[in-house]
């Protein structure tokens, strides 16, 4: 996935300005304790990666940080630069837990082609094929869902009357103007397929002219989007903190092109077998994650400059997790 790409790679020791925002090093969370003083974990030695774009650093500072609050030696190695070092780390049992996204089970790790739009379903087939071919436990999904979306300002949205992408099919051809990068509008699974599943193809009569279609960097089509120029949709992904910041109204796909991201805790089987509590943990965060949570975390970091391990520590005191 593209969000594997949006922060560069993380260096230990220091902080590294990238994007919109700012990433924290690895090996770096607050030190705290569960209410009551409560230690479920004494004992346990667990080593806690993510990926390097921000909510992955977030969520493994969240990981970390309770972790070790419930009693266990926590090493933390968040921040791994791309998606394959801390997948590999895992695999490699290197690593016992880490955030990942469904759809990237699905797609990128094993291959699959098969749309399957209902969260619920996709988790437990990416389930049932991690169990079996690498021997991970996906815990049961979190409540927000990193997927990709259009969006538009809220005053664009309201002045077309436009809250699904088939509002957008129904414009008269000069309003379906689009900003996108080029990863998205060269995917298999991206630009050009979507226009066709919403009866709009790309340069097809009555669909979307090329000369519509603006693609630029990622990050510059957030901003493109707010200003509505020179588009009026612009491609998101729906847990970003800028969507909120810039004001930006996510468009529904209510033909459900897009593949679910749902975030999941993933863990090495024996670390789950012999550390049980760490599901029952880590299941106290996911029940309380949402797009619109992600999105104010994640713009603490990206737009306000925070350190992602403030952000999980001052996040998990205000739930009562931690004190």
């Amino acid at each position: 996935m593209i969000r594997q790409l949006r922060i560069a790679a993380l260096a230990l020791g220091v902080t590294v300005a990238a994007g919109c925002g700012l990433v924290s090093s690895s090996g770096t969370f607050h030190d705290a304790s569960l209410p009551g003083g409560e230690r479920p974990l004494d004992g346990a030695s667990i080593v806690v990666t993510s990926k390097s774009f921000t909510e992955g650093v977030i969520l493994g500072k969240i990981t970390a940080t309770y972790l070790a609050a419930a009693g266990a030696d926590v090493t933390d190695l968040t921040g791994a630069p791309g998606s394959a070092s801390s997948r590999q780390a895992q695999l490699n049992g290197d690593a016992d837990i880490l955030w990942e996204y469904t759809g990237t089970g699905w797609v990128n790790y094993h291959g699959q082609t098969e749309t399957i739009s209902d969260p619920a379903q996709l988790w437990q087939r990416v389930h049932d094929i991690e169990k079996q071919v690498n021997d991970l436990e996906w815990l049961p999904p979190a409540n927000f869902n990193d997927t990709y979306a259009f969006a538009a300002s809220a005053a664009t949205a309201d002045r077309l009357g436009v809250r699904t992408l088939s509002d957008v099919a129904k414009l008269p051809v000069s309003d379906r103007t689009f900003c996108v990068d080029d990863e998205f509008f060269s995917r298999a699974d991206g630009f050009v397929p979507m226009l066709e599943k919403y009866g709009i193809p790309l340069n097809a009569p009555d669909g979307v002219p090329s000369d519509k279609v603006t693609r630029m960097d990622a990050g510059v089509v957030y901003t493109s989007t707010a200003r509505s120029a020179p588009c009026n949709f612009g491609m998101v992904y729906t847990t970003d903190g800028r969507v909120k910041n810039l004001n930006l109204t996510v468009l529904e796909d209510d033909r459900k092109f897009f593949l679910p991201y749902s975030g999941s805790v993933v863990m090495r089987s024996s670390v789950y077998e012999d550390y049980p509590e760490i599901a029952v943990l880590m299941g106290n965060v996911s029940q309380r994650l949402t797009d619109d949570l992600m999105q104010d975390l994640n713009g603490k970091v990206d737009i306000d400059g925070e350190d992602p391990a403030d952000v999980a520590y001052d996040w998990l005191k205000s739930e009562g997790l931690i004190e």
